[in-house]
Order: structure tokens, then sequence, then C-alpha cells
């Protein structure tokens, strides 16, 4: 079996597409373009294993166009022109224009990226990007502009299970084997969503049982013995990416300096990007620390610019800087939980008037109407505070920010109470 069992099954059309039905399903946005023989450029973001690249393939045999596809981890600009004129070359009048795939793209740089735009301004190539960064911090704004953006989402259980079924009964090897799955809830846990990942590790406890083995019980001891023994196997990339980013954050999160330099020093000698590790320390300072700390988001910013200014190796130091300090600070997620409070509130509630007091009165018929009447301004009162209402009419009583017990938060809370009074006890 020398190409992998993820390799042997991956789909050659949307019927064989498992997942992603909100983009792929009946009536959805990339399956209306599809149907219609015309795609836009769009880029993919979710993480691994969900299907990217598979789709784009599959997108490209169903439009009969060419397919160049180019990884941002090998490629140049001079890869990136070369393909760019083979498709021009190659086009013929009035056809659908060529799709050029990259993958990883969040890798490529701005002047790869900037080498790309002319052709999918003048739609030489249809640019299909994947990516399981953010595309808004990596791609540069003209091209990510020019491209649609479609989130793919982990992989449910039902898609999962789905998977190993159609493993175990259509793969030209393991449909030959007496597989029996007893347990699945150790192989859905571990693949984390992750369709490749799964195929992995049914293929690793497969091959763990020998080629003479009478029957295959798949069972979550099984399946938890075998990567205990090989954990890396299932890992086709070696590093386990988002499991140790996971770590890492996990380990600052629970005030663990050691365990979160561990983990740092894993990823660096993994080859990660630093702005990667620099972006989940920014966002780490803001969800875990937050107002227990106002000074590490400081921090992280500061040590995500100097990475960009030094470069490495020596951006290592500013990053375990960053790490030390925030495995080591107080935390609290009052923030985190206080916006995400307010996110379901709004959509639960729906778009509530603002009071008239709070409303803008530029003009003189606003003022008739009574925007901006009866509005206080704190500044002209003593402690630079006066008690009025600023949520809407139907919200007034409601509570979404709650202190959490550092001593920079209860003095917030205490200064709240004195304000407010019960209104905040």
């Amino acid at each position: 079996m020398s190409e992998p069992l993820a390799e042997r099954l991956r789909p050659r059309n949307l019927d064989e597409y498992i997942g992603q039905r909100h983009l792929v399903g009946e009536g959805a946005v990339l399956r209306k373009m599809i149907d219609a023989g015309r795609i836009t450029s769009f880029i993919l973001w979710g993480p691994p294993g969900v299907g990217k690249t598979t789709l784009a393939q599959i997108i490209a045999n169903r439009l009969e166009t060419p397919f160049f596809t180019l990884s941002a981890v090998t490629s140049g600009v001079k890869d990136v022109r070369d393909v760019i004129e083979r498709a021009q070359k190659g086009r013929f009048f009035n056809e659908a224009s060529p799709i050029l795939f990259i993958d990883e793209i969040h890798r490529f740089s701005k002047s790869q990226q900037d080498s790309l735009l002319g052709a999918v301004e003048k739609g030489i190539v249809t640019l299909i990007g994947a990516t399981t960064e953010n595309p808004s911090f990596e791609v540069i704004r003209p091209l990510l502009s020019r491209c649609q953006l479609y989130v793919l989402k982990p992989l449910e259980k039902d898609d999962l299970l789905q998977l190993v079924h159609r493993a175990i009964t259509s793969d030209i090897y393991l449909k030959e084997r007496n597989i029996r799955l007893a347990e699945t809830g150790a192989l859905l846990r571990y693949s984390g969503g992750d369709a490749r990942k799964l195929l992995n590790i049914l293929e690793l406890v497969v091959e763990a049982a020998g080629s003479d083995a009478s029957e295959i019980i798949i069972d979550d001891e099984t399946v938890t013995e075998r990567l205990q023994q090989n954990p890396l196997a299932y890992d086709k990339d070696g590093e386990m990416h988002y499991d140790i980013i996971s770590a890492f954050i996990k380990s600052i999160r629970g005030s663990d300096p050691d365990a979160a330099l561990y983990w740092l020093a894993r990823m660096i000698e993994g080859g990660e990007d630093p702005k990667f590790i620099a972006r989940r320390l920014v966002i780490s300072a803001s969800e875990d620390i937050g107002l227990a700390n106002p000074n590490a988001l400081l921090l992280a910013n500061a040590a995500f610019d100097a990475v960009q200014k030094i470069g490495w190796p020596e951006g290592r130091i500013p990053l375990a800087e960053a790490t030390v300090y925030l495995a080591t600070s107080a935390k609290s997620n009052s923030a985190y939980l206080g916006i995400d409070n307010a996110l379901s509130l709004v959509k639960r509630t729906g778009n509530q008037p603002v009071p008239l007091h709070l409303r803008n009165a530029p003009t003189q018929l606003m003022k008739d109407l009574g925007y901006h009447d009866g509005y206080v301004y704190p500044h002209d009162y003593p402690g630079n505070f006066a008690t009025q209402q600023y949520l809407p009419d139907a919200l007034r009583h409601e509570r979404l920010w709650h202190a959490q017990h550092s001593p920079i938060e209860e003095k917030l809370y205490e200064r709240m109470v004195n304000y407010w009074g019960d209104r905040f006890k």
C-alpha cells in the first residue's frame, strides 16, 4: 500500500464529497456556481483535513478547465509568473479561465501575492487559495478584495462515521479485511474533525493488526494503545501543528511557564511560522489574561512587532519573553465572556433602537425630533460621571460584563459599584 488511505479515498466528484453542506449542498453558494459552470476567484479558509484541496480539484474536473497548482511553501515569484504565462498561452478565446490553486496561500510573501494581482484582475486565471490561517492577517488587502472568502468547518460526527464506513467497505485494500467497528469514540476524538487524520488513524490500526489477523476489531482501547505507541504516525506532517499550539496556549492559560516554553521550543524546532506563534500570544493575552493585567496585551503586541523587525532566529527571544510573562501573569477571561454575552444578546434581541438622548443630531430636523435631547455630559459632573441610561430601553437591566477575582478587576468592580450602585451588585 504505497499510496496512503486518505489519498486512495480522495473524492472525485461532489457526490463523493463529505461535509461542507453549507457550501456545496443543494442550493448552496458554491454548488450554484459549479452547476452554472462559472466560478469567481475565492479563498477557502478552514482547519486541516476538511476538504479544501479536494474541493478545488473537484471544481476543476467538473468544469473541465486547465488546473494549475502551486504550494506556497516551495514556490517563488518566478514559479507564479511561469504558471500565469502558461495559463495565458493555453487559453482560447471565450473559454473559462484556467484555475490556479495555491495551497497554504497565507505563506506567500507580499511580493508573491502582488505577482498574482494582475492575472486575477484580468481574468487570466481564476484563483482558488487554501489556508488554515485567517486570511485577513496574511493575504494582502488588494488580493483579498478580488476574492470571495468561504469558511470550511471541521467535519461533524456523522460525516466522520460516513467516511470510516466508506473506507472499510470501498477501499481496495480495507474491504478485503474483516474489520469490525466495536467503538468509534477514540477514532472521532483523536481525529478532531480532520478527515485526513481520521483515515491515518484507521490505517495505522489496521496495519498494526498485521496481515494475518482473521478479524480486526476497532475499539477505543485499541486506538488509544496504537497512538500511544506511535503518536506521530497518524500525523503525516510530523509536528502535530494544531495539537502543539493547543498545548502551548493551554499551558499559558494554566500558568505553567516551563510547559509553555517547552511547547514553544517544539514549534520552533518544527519550523513553525513565528508570526503564527506571535498571533496566538496576542489572542491569549486578550482572552486569558485580559483585564487582570492589561500590560500583557501590550507586551504580546510588542513581541509580534519585534519578530517582524528582527527576524529569525533572534525572534525566538521576544517570543520567549512574552510566553513567560503571559504564563506567570494573573488570569481573567471576563472581557472574552463579556463580548460573547453581548453577541448572544444581540442575536437574541435583534437591532434594538438607540435611545433618543444618545443619538447624534447634526441637523435641525433631528433636534426637533428629540435626538440628543436630555443627554448628560459626564465631564460636567464630579468624578466625570453622571447617571443616565446607555443601553436600549428594552435591555436597560442587562448585565454583560462580570468582574473576576484579580486585584485590578476588583478595583474596576468597586468603581462600577460606586458609580452604578445596585445595578452592579
